[in-house]
């Protein structure tokens, strides 16, 4: 699922399983985060997850590791473990980080609405 963002001031990309419970009664939510240079989908696409999920009627969110659609920054995709697909669910303080870099209030308040 793509959205927009205010948070991190661009589209976003989440990956999201509804179990077949969802369709008779609410459901808990596990939210699933990445680690260093994965996207929403490897969690999602590899792991075999939505069999257990179903199972126990779980919903899943996979959101991505970091924004993708915004302007590049300079020395944004120069190293794996700092910029895109870095999966630092932090909210960056210096610019020009600060304007789309912020994964902790994206995952922890604007995802979960």
């Amino acid at each position: 699922v793509k959205h927009a963002s205010a948070a991190c001031a661009t589209d976003m990309t989440f990956a999201i399983f509804m179990p077949p419970q969802a369709a008779q009664r609410p459901v808990p939510v596990v939210y699933w985060l990445s680690g260093l240079t994965c996207t929403d989908e490897n969690f999602t696409t590899k792991s075999g997850f939505a069999r257990v999920a179903a199972e126990r009627g779980l919903c899943v969110v996979a959101p991505d590791t970091s924004p993708r659609g915004h302007p590049e920054l300079p020395g944004e995709h120069d190293s794996y473990d700092l910029g895109s697909g870095a999966g630092f669910y932090v909210d960056a303080t210096s610019a020009p980080w600060d304007k789309h870099y912020k994964m902790y209030t994206y995952v922890t308040s604007e995802l979960p609405d």
